[in-house]
């Protein structure tokens, strides 16, 4: 049981799009990402998604329309809605809460897929 510093946690990892596990809530996960550019269209079947803005901006697109988020703004992202989640600065920090079942491309397999996720060690 300790505190996690998000400024702290998010300067031990550099790369991008690849999530970070920062504290697990029962079946659930606290997830650290770097968001740089557009990432690629998915969906999941089963897990809704929380994405907070930490720092930043950040665009949450949809087929039909487009959400821009700023700096403590946060979207849930319900199962089955495809969408592309898309920097709108240089690099944005987002902290997810979703399913610890939840792959990051969703039903898509890419080059960005990441099975293994590391741990932030506070």
């Amino acid at each position: 049981m300790d505190k996690v510093n998000l400024a702290e946690a998010f300067r031990c990892f550099s790369d991008h799009w690849s999530p970070r596990v920062a504290g697990d809530i029962n079946a659930f996960q606290v997830k650290l990402v770097k968001l740089k550019g557009a990432f690629d269209w998915h969906h999941h079947e089963a897990e809704d998604e929380l994405f907070l803005v930490v720092a930043g901006r950040m665009r949450m697109g949809f087929r039909d329309r487009t959400i821009d988020l700023d700096p403590g703004e946060f979207i849930i992202v319900p199962h089955g809605v495809e969408h592309r989640p898309e920097a709108l600065t240089d690099e944005c920090h987002v902290l997810l809460l979703e399913p610890n079942t939840t792959l990051n491309t969703g039903t898509v397999e890419t080059g960005r897929t990441v099975r293994e996720l590391q741990r932030i060690v506070p």
